[in-house]
């Protein structure tokens, strides 16, 4: 078997966290050679033309009321307690932490060396220790690599995250709360994770990190898509969580793609977290999203949950036979028109993405700085089936900044810095429901992605700053009135309802959610 094992001299190697070795270690393994570790151990199949593909068994999802930071004196008065972080001692830690070290001794293990965070300035050198192959190339795909020998020999990693996906830990005596654990340790700069083999929690993981880290020094994490059009000043930012088309609208043949999920923006502009995306495989259409549809078929790509014919070893991408939630991991130089680099200037426009199961936001809205805080902090969407455990139709969700359960800070923190720079760099904003439209959901319709796309090209042209809008202060937006080629029904949701009483009832609804949400931040 090719690769780098256990004889690569490392100054800063395993022994430093105190992990001894009785079994091979394979040090930062290219694509194919982890292909040839993962046939070997059984942890896929390869598909027709190339990609990889992994069924994550149980979670097909993030596992967030099983991640957990250690509350430690270091970190514990920047935390924000609460719904999305939750507390863990230390001694807890530990007592996981010695048990995993010793699972880990005869385990064969892979080991990457890379970075969170495109700009120099700002990179967080990551080493992932993985017990799957698939998992080693998963974050390969993901994060930022390094090429560099001599650099790999030194490599010191600021954080390590552990994954082992076959640990469990006790809940009884270890104060998790089930077998599967996401333990982040921000004083021992540790990351350990146990009993799910989604691959997700890996990325995250880095993400969560990097926004704790990196708003300390004025630099602002984004839960977002980025792109640029003629040059890399003419930057777009698309937030929203999963499901609401981050990777789909950002992936455009007419712009330069940046980054598809996880962002930070400096004093000097915008730079991916990552090296790699991860997009959303189910009912993927060439003739819709041609690039992503491409990564289905290369070599290097992972492909999780997605259904595949055994012996043909053929995709069907429009089944959601294992879950919804199929995902396609790849890295960034599969897309055609990705820039490697990861760096560009500021943003010239803010989407705000929501997928709307209640069915009566516009298709698009503008927002002024003052609305756009309101919807930043609010981060309103339906949590669509399959991104998490145990959701199988779409719940509605706050989750503030677009990122609530990645935000280790409280959201005014993030608020305070997106606020600043909107107004330093004049950022136009707006609000794009890529959701239901003409009732609510399973009623109404999606709003076809072709339809979102134009009005979002529209946008980036300034086809739509001058257009006639009426302020709705119930949502915080200003709607536009008239648009040349989308019908009036379209833009007034409440035209688009069957029932104008009906859709009134659903209006106030959502609204009092809105305000009782809104309240929390007020209060805090």
């Amino acid at each position: 078997m090719s690769g780098k094992t256990a004889e690569v001299v490392k100054t800063y190697g395993l022994d430093a966290q105190g992990i001894t070795r009785k079994a091979p270690t394979h040090w930062n393994l290219a694509a194919p050679a982890l292909y040839e570790h993962a046939v070997r151990r059984d942890e896929g199949l390869i598909a027709h033309l190339g990609p990889f593909v992994v069924n994550t068994g149980a979670f097909t999802g993030r596992s967030p009321n099983d991640k957990f930071t250690v509350d430690e004196p270091g970190s514990r008065g920047h935390i924000w307690w609460g719904e999305f972080n939750h507390p863990i001692t230390e001694a807890s830690f530990d007592r996981v932490w010695s048990r995993l070290r010793d699972y880990l001794a005869d385990k064969e293990l892979f080991v990457q060396d890379c970075y969170g965070g495109a700009d120099p300035r700002f990179r967080l050198p990551v080493r992932v220790v993985t017990q799957y192959a698939w998992h080693s190339l998963f974050i390969r795909d993901m994060l930022i690599r390094e090429f560099d020998e001599v650099v790999l020999r030194d490599f010191r990693p600021e954080f390590t995250i552990i994954d082992a996906p076959e640990f469990e830990a006790d809940p009884m005596t270890e104060g998790t709360r089930t077998g599967t654990f996401i333990l982040i340790n921000l004083a021992r700069k540790l990351v350990l994770i146990g009993g799910t083999r989604y691959a997700g929690e890996m990325k995250k993981s880095v993400f969560s990190i990097l926004n704790y880290l990196l708003p300390l020094r004025k630099v602002l994490g984004m839960h977002c898509s980025a792109n640029y059009g003629r040059n890399r000043d003419d930057v777009a930012l698309f937030f929203g969580l999963s499901g609401t088309g981050k990777t789909t609208l950002s992936t455009s043949p007419d712009r330069t793609l940046i980054g598809d999920d996880e962002h930070g923006w400096s004093d000097d502009g915008v730079f991916n977290f990552e090296g790699g995306c991860y997009a959303k495989a189910i009912r993927v259409r060439e003739e819709t999203e041609p690039e992503i549809y491409e990564t289905t078929r290369r070599f290097g790509t992972i492909l999780e949950n997605v259904v595949i014919d055994p012996e043909t070893r053929r995709l069907d991408l429009d089944s959601a036979a294992l879950t919804e939630n199929t995902r396609a991991a790849y890295p960034i130089t599969h897309v055609p028109n990705a820039d490697a680099g990861g760096v560009a200037g500021h943003p010239r426009h803010i989407f705000f993405l929501t997928y709307d199961a209640f069915g009566v936001l516009p298709p698009i809205a503008r927002l002024t700085p003052d609305q756009a805080m309101f919807h930043y902090l609010a981060g309103y969407t339906s949590k669509v089936a399959g991104t998490e455990r145990g959701v199988t139709e779409p719940q509605l969700v706050f989750s503030p900044c677009f990122g609530g359960p990645f935000l280790p800070l409280h959201p005014r923190a993030y608020a305070e810095l997106l606020g600043e720079k909107i107004e330093r760099h004049h950022v136009r904003c707006w609000l794009v429901n890529t959701g239901i439209t003409g009732g609510p959901y399973g009623v109404g319709r999606r709003i076809a992605m072709p339809i979102t796309r134009s009005l979002i090209n529209a946008a980036l042209d300034g086809k739509l700053d001058d257009l006639p809008t009426e302020v709705d202060p119930a949502f915080h937006i200003s709607r536009l009135t008239t648009c040349p080629g989308l019908e009036a029904d379209m833009l007034d949701p409440r035209a688009s309802w069957a029932d104008s009483d009906a859709y009134d009832r659903k209006a106030a609804e959502l609204a009092a959610r809105f305000e009782v949400n809104h309240d929390k931040f007020e209060r805090a």
